[in-house]
C-alpha cells in the first residue's frame, strides 16, 4: 500500500508539470521526474508503472503523449540499472545520465514523430529544424533529431534537477518503507538481490527467464491477434460501406442519364442538348458519394468500350486531380477486370461489384445498366471507389498501435515479473541457496546450525502453498539438524569409545616391551605432523582429505600390534639381536596384518582399520623396495605406511634402548635425510624436518633428555 501511494504521487507530480508546460507551450515534456524518484525509490516495477500511466493519464490532455510510453518506461529502467551500477552520486556520474537519457529519449522520440505525424508535434521544434535545414542544407529529418536530443537534454536535466530536489527531502524511514513495500519475505539489500539473480544452482533456465518469455510472447500475441483481427473487421466493414456507395452511385448515375440520347451523345458530345446538364449532375453524385473517384457512362461493344460521359480527375485527391478524363466517342480496349463479364455486358445483364488489386491501386467498381424504352441496355453506368487511402490509414493505425501496445508490454513484463519474483522467485532462489549451504556445511554443526537459522529467518509470506512448503521445508531442516546433532554426539562417543580400545590394545602392546616408552603417544604425535604437512603442501591431494588424516592419526597406535606373538625373551632381549631372532621379530608385521584384517572382516565396511592394517603390515617396507615383509617399493607402498616407516624410526633414533643411547636431534634429522629417497618417501621426510619446532615440542614432553 505504502509503494502503492508514493507511485500515485509520482504519477501526480509528473501530469502536474507535464501541464504546466504544454499550457505555457514551451517545447519541454517535463515528465521524467515522478519517473526519477520513483525508479531510484522503488525499482523497476514503480518506475516504469509511474512512466506508461503518466503518458496515458496526460494523454487526456495531449493525445500524442500516448505513443512515448516506452520512451518514458526505457528510461526508467535505464534510472535503475545506472543506480544500482553506480553507488556513487558524483557530477560526472550525473552527466553521463543525463547526456545517455536525453541522447537516448531524443532519437526514439523523434523517430516516433517522424513515423507517426511526418513532422514535429512541437511548433517550436519545427522552427528550430527549419532554421537548422534552412542553414545546413541537411534533409529536415537529420535535423530534427540533434534538434530534439538538445530538448530533450534540456528537459531530462530539469526532471533530474527536480528529482534530486525531492529525494533530498524525502526521510531515510520512507525511503525504506517504499523500498521494502510489497515483500512477501524478508526484504533483501541490492547485494543479496544481486546474489539471488546471479544463482541457478543447476538449472538452465530460471523461472524468472521462462516467464518473461511467456508474457511477452502472450502480449505479443494477443496485441497481434487483436490488433490483427479489429484491423481487418474494419478493414471489411469500410470495403463493404465502399461497395454499397458505389452500387448506390452507378444506380444514382444511371437514373440521371437519357437513355434515348446515348447514341447523340456519342457522335455530338457536348453539342447535344442536355449533355452538360446531364455532365454536371452526375459531378453532384460523385461529389456527394464519399470515397467515389471515378464517374462514368460507358457503352460496350464487343472488344472495346465506347465513353459517353467521364469526370474530371478530383481536385482534393492529387492521384486524379491532373486526369481529364475521356472525351464523348472515345473507343478503347476492354480492360482486364471486366473480361469475365463481357457477354453479360454485351447482353445488358447486370454484372456483380468488380474488385481491382494490383501493385499501384486497390478498387471497387459497381456497373449498373442504362435501359431505353424498349427495355433494351444501351450503356452502363460505372462507378469506382479507391481502397487505397484505407490502407494506407491501416498502416499508420498500425503504427500507433504498436507504439502504444510497447509501452503497455514493457508494462506488462515489469508487473508480471515484479510479481514473479516476490511471490516466486526470490523465494525459492532464498529457499534453495539456504539449502544448498545446510548441504554445504556437511559435517560441521556450528555451519549447519547457522544455514538453518538463515533460513528460518526468510520469513516467506506469499499466503499459497509455497509459504506452506516453506514451513514444512523449516520443520524438516530443524528436525534433520537435531537428529545430525544426536548421530553426530552418538559418533564422537562411540568414536571415543574405538579411540580408547585402540589405545588400551596398543598399550597392552607396548606394556610387553620394556625399553618402548610411550612410543604410541610419540608417533601417533609425529604422524599427524607429517600428514598435516603433506595437506599444506598439496602432495598426494587426490589421497588426503579430513577422512584421510582422521584415519591416519586414530589408527598410528596400532601400527606394531603384531608384536603380541612375539616371546617376551625375544621382545625385551638386552642385547642384540641374532640373525634367527630378528627374523621373529620381523613376523610381527605379518601378524600385525592378520590381527586387523579379522578385526576388518568382524566390524565390517568402509572403516579406519584399514589404515591400521596397512601400517601394521608395511611400516618396515623400503622406498628402495629392500624392506621387509613384502619387499614393496615408492608409491606402491601405502601413504599411511611410509608415513608411519619415518615417525616410526624418528622416534627409535631419538628414545635411550638397553643396547644404545639416543640420537639428538640434529643426529636423527641428518640420519632420515640421508634415507629420503632410499629408506623413506622423500615427500614425508622433507615435510617433518619442516616441523622441528612441533618436533621439539613433542620431544620436550616425553623426553628428558630435549
Amino acid at each position: 500500500m505504502f509503494r502503492a501511494c508514493s507511485v500515485m504521487i509520482g504519477i501526480g507530480v509528473n501530469v502536474l508539470l507535464s501541464l504546466i508546460g504544454y499550457r505555457l507551450q514551451i517545447p519541454l515534456y517535463l515528465d521524467s521526474t515522478g519517473i526519477i524518484v520513483l525508479s531510484v525509490l522503488g525499482g523497476y516495477f514503480p518506475g516504469i508503472f509511474t512512466a506508461v500511466a503518466s503518458n496515458m493519464i496526460f494523454s487526456l490532455f495531449s493525445p500524442h503523449y500516448i505513443y512515448f510510453g516506452t520512451v518514458n518506461a526505457l528510461i526508467a529502467i535505464y534510472t535503475v540499472w545506472f543506480v544500482r551500477r553506480k553507488k556513487k552520486l558524483n557530477y560526472q556520474n550525473v552527466l553521463i545520465y543525463i547526456l545517455v537519457i536525453g541522447t537516448g529519449s531524443g532519437i526514439l522520440s523523434a523517430i516516433i514523430q517522424w513515423g507517426l505525424f511526418n513532422k514535429p508535434e512541437s511548433q517550436s521544434l519545427v522552427l528550430l529544424m527549419e532554421a537548422m535545414a534552412s542553414s545546413t542544407g541537411i534533409p529536415d529529418f537529420l535535423c530534427f533529431i540533434p534538434a530534439n536530443i538538445i530538448v530533450n537534454i534540456a528537459d531530462k536535466s530539469i526532471g533530474l534537477l527536480l528529482a534530486l530536489i525531492i529525494l533530498h527531502f524525502v526521510p531515510e524511514r520512507v525511503r525504506m518503507r517504499i523500498k521494502e513495500s510489497g515483500w512477501r519475505q524478508k526484504p533483501l539489500s541490492d547485494l543479496e538481490r544481486e546474489n539471488l539473480e546471479n544463482w541457478k544452482g543447476t538449472t538452465r533456465i530460471t523461472i524468472k527467464v521462462r516467464i518473461a518469455i511467456m508474457l511477452t510472447v502472450m502480449t505479443l500475441a494477443s496485441a497481434l491477434f487483436t490488433g490483427g483481427v479489429g484491423i481487418r473487421l474494419y478493414f471489411e466493414n469500410e470495403r463493404n460501406e465502399r461497395t454499397h456507395i458505389v452500387e448506390t452511385a452507378a444506380k444514382f448515375a444511371a437514373g440521371q442519364v437519357d437513355p434515348e440520347k446515348i447514341g447523340e451523345y456519342i457522335a455530338d458530345g457536348r453539342d447535344v442538348s442536355g449533355y452538360e446538364e446531364t455532365e454536371e449532375m452526375l459531378y453532384n453524385i460523385r461529389e456527394n458519394a464519399s470515397g467515389v473517384v471515378y464517374l462514368s457512362i460507358i457503352k460496350y461493344e464487343e472488344d472495346n468500350k465506347i465513353y459517353v460521359f467521364d469526370l474530371d480527375g478530383l481536385e482534393n485527391d492529387e492521384r486524379y486531380e491532373n486526369e481529364l478524363g475521356y472525351s464523348p466517342g472515345d473507343i478503347l480496349p476492354l480492360e482486364d477486370a471486366v473480361r469475365p463479364y463481357q457477354e453479360d455486358l454485351l447482353s445488358g445483364k447486370a454484372i456483380p461489384v468488380i474488385e481491382t488489386k494490383n501493385v499501384w491501386s486497390w478498387s471497387v467498381s459497381a456497373y449498373s445498366p442504362i435501359v431505353n424504352e424498349l427495355g433494351q441496355c444501351v450503356a452502363y453506368a460505372r462507378a469506382e471507389a479507391s481502397v487505397d487511402y484505407l490502407v494506407g490509414y491501416m498502416r499508420n493505425f498500425q503504427r500507433r498501435v504498436l507504439m502504444v501496445i510497447s509501452g503497455v508490454l514493457i508494462l506488462l513484463l515489469a508487473v508480471g515479473l515484479w510479481s514473479t519474483s516476490i511471490n516466486t522467485t526470490y523465494p525459492i532462489k532464498s529457499i534453495g541457496m539456504s539449502l544448498e549451504n545446510i548441504v554445504k556445511a556437511e559435517s560441521d554443526q556450528a555451519q549447519m546450525d547457522e544455514a538453518v537459522r538463515q533460513l528460518r529467518a526468510i520469513d516467506i509470506r506469499t499466503g499459497d502453498e509455497l509459504e506452506k512448503l516453506y514451513h514444512e521445508i523449516c520443520d524438516m531442516a530443524v528436525h534433520q539438524t537435531e537428529q545430525l546433532r544426536s548421530i553426530r554426539r552418538f559418533s564422537e562417543h562411540t568414536a571415543k569409545m574405538q579411540d580408547g580400545l585402540i589405545i588400551t590394545m596398543a598399550d597392552l602392546v607396548e606394556n610387553r616391551d620394556s625399553d618402548t616408552g610411550a612410543h604410541i603417544q610419540k608417533t601417533a604425535a609425529y604422524v599427524r605432523i607429517i600428514v598435516e604437512g603433506l595437506q599444506k603442501k598439496g602432495y598426494y591431494a587426490g589421497k588426503i582429505d579430513s577422512k584421510f588424516i582422521s584415519d591416519v592419526v586414530r589408527s598410528a597406535p596400532l601400527h606394531d600390534i603384531g608384536k603380541i606373538n612375539i616371546s617376551d625373551s625375544i621382545l625385551n632381549k638386552p642385547g642384540k639381536l641374532t640373525e634367527e631372532e630378528y627374523e621373529v621379530i620381523k613376523t610381527h608385521t605379518i601378524a600385525g596384518k592378520r590381527i586387523m584384517e579379522k578385526a576388518i572382516d568382524t566390524i565390517g565396511g568402509e572403516n579406519y582399520l584399514k589404515e591400521a592394517r596397512n601400517m601394521a603390515a608395511y611400516h618396515h617396507e623400503r622406498w628402495d623396495g629392500n624392506g621387509y615383509p613384502e619387499g614393496l617399493h615408492g608409491e606402491v607402498i601405502p601413504l599411511s605406511a611410509r608415513i608411519m616407516a619415518v615417525a616410526d624410526v624418528f622416534d627409535a633414533l631419538t628414545s635411550s634402548r638397553v643396547y644404545k643411547k639416543a640420537f639428538s636431534l640434529e643426529q636423527a634429522i641428518s640420519m632420515l635425510q640421508d634415507g629420503a629417497g632410499s629408506q623413506f618417501d622423500p615427500k614425508c621426510v622433507e615435510v617433518f624436518v619442516d616441523a622441528i619446532p612441533e618436533i621439539k615440542i613433542i620431544l620436550r614432553k616425553y623426553n628428558k633428555k630435549y
